[in-house]
């Protein structure tokens, strides 16, 4: 069966970029940055984020492109004779469904905050309230089925109509819609009266404050944020790579999505920041940020429920544009693996998916004494930290051996690919980083998440 191409180039740059981009961008990111004391923090992240991410998103879209499979046959169709490369299949898939095993659950409650907000529901409401409002809905397991239910199946309705009047379309529409509305949010968020606080804050690097906050830590959170921001390492970049044409070179469509990435994050903060500093609210909130602090941030804003309600739209973007490229990942498992066709693997991976996903939601009532970091954590913290913290840099570690090692596909193979058709060149004065120095980075930054977890 041929396989589906993209009908743009734009239409690839935007869908790879949807899928990097997500909640890390636009709640973890501002947190973070919030944490380890602001424009300080950014000039680092953004270093590793250039050092650390884009070569294995070169890698991830070299491996995709020269197979033309998803990861279910990729390493299947690129290693050498008799060597067990193809096993990594595993980690992989399993990386993609536990991701949305929680990530449907989040993207339901952006989706449900867009109508709390659309509908008024917090108008008039004390600090108190917003805060219990959210425990509400964490205490109602139906109500969070009904958006997760929801989220699921929207997200493969889409799919469903194909990689470009499905996939592309949609995507491209979301995109656009979400960046104009961050410019639209950005712009209202530095002109609010008492802005000019936050916007130092995060725009002026002021080391002494990272200083004083812990530079070893800063700088380990910066290369674990710039790290798990791009998806790397569990092949949902790769399946992206197997619909394109030989046009043009792997290192600027890296670029450009690694770009589009960075520009959600940092806009993100625009709009929080100052808003934050504006209504003197901490902007180190953590996750409590986005359903708790920012919801009393536009209750006390002029037009506050017009500004929610574009926000948590801009939100259920940002998580909606990952869910779809997951998705559509999955299903290339699926028909990669099975040879099945797409509507059986939709419907069976949709009823999975559903069922895969309840454990999570179940986690914050009905399982909630189970505690598995100890109290106040929940089956999504374990979720997550199976992810972000295991499968992500394992999955990174082995795509930098196989496009570096003799033993894998092998480092001229990768070149080749990488450096065909027009565009910048992948450099191969970077071969030493790449093979030997990079590897040991992101075995820090996955030793480093166990340290912080249990130490």
């Amino acid at each position: 069966m041929k396989r589906e191409k993209f009908s743009s180039r734009l239409g690839f740059i935007l869908i790879s970029a949807g899928c990097a981009i997500g909640l890390g961008n636009v709640w973890r990111f501002p947190y973070i940055v919030g944490q380890y004391g602001g424009a300080a923090f950014v000039l680092i992240y953004m270093l590793f984020l250039v050092i650390l991410g884009l070569p294995i998103v070169i890698m991830e879209f070299s491996v995709g492109r020269a197979s033309q499979r998803s990861v279910a046959l990729s390493f299947d169709a690129l290693e050498p004779k008799n060597s067990k490369w193809h096993l990594v299949k595993y980690i992989a898939i399993a990386g993609n469904y536990l991701l949305m095993m929680f990530y449907t659950t989040v993207a339901g409650w952006m989706i449900m905050y867009f109508f709390k907000m659309l509908k008024g529901d917090f108008v008039g409401m004390k600090s108190s309230q917003v805060s219990a409002e959210f425990n509400q809905i964490l205490s109602k397991p139906i109500l969070m089925i009904v958006f997760m239910v929801l989220v699921v199946c929207l997200c493969f309705l889409v799919c469903g109509g194909g990689l470009v009047n499905g996939v592309e379309k949609i995507t491209k529409i979301m995109m656009v819609s979400l960046l104009v509305l961050m410019v639209v949010l950005a712009v209202h968020s530095i002109f609010m009266e008492g802005a000019g606080e936050g916007l130092k804050f995060y725009l002026k690097p002021d080391f002494n404050k990272m200083l004083e906050n812990g530079a070893g830590e800063a700088i380990l959170a910066a290369m674990g944020q710039a790290f798990f921001t791009l998806s790397i390492g569990i092949g949902a970049l790769a399946v992206f790579g197997s619909y394109i044409g030989k046009d043009h070179r792997l290192t600027g469509e890296a670029v450009s999505v690694t770009l589009l990435d960075t520009s959600v994050a940092l806009m993100a903060g625009l709009i929080i920041f100052p808003a934050c500093f504006a209504y003197d609210i901490r902007p180190d909130a953590g996750p409590s940020l986005i359903f708790i602090t920012l919801p009393n941030v536009f209750l006390h804003m002029p037009g506050g429920r017009i500004w929610g309600t574009l926000f948590f739209l801009f939100m259920s973007f940002a998580a909606l544009s990952t869910v779809i490229a997951v998705f559509q990942n999955i299903i290339a498992f699926a028909t990669d693996l099975t040879e099945c066709s797409k509507k059986k693997a939709i419907i069976f991976n949709m009823l999975a998916l559903i069922l895969l996903s309840l454990p999570c939601i179940l986690g914050f009532n009905i399982l909630s004494h189970f505690a598995p970091f100890g109290a106040g954590t929940t089956v999504l913290d374990l979720e997550d930290f199976l992810v972000s913290n295991n499968i992500l840099p394992i999955g990174s570690i082995i795509y930098l051996l196989f496009c570096t090692s003799r033993y894998g596909w092998g480092f001229d193979n990768f070149m080749k690919e990488a450096n065909e058709g027009k565009g910048w060149k992948f450099p191969r004065i970077v071969r030493g980083y790449v093979t030997y120095v990079l590897p040991v980075i992101v075995l820090v930054i996955f030793i480093q998440g166990y340290i912080v977890k249990f130490f």
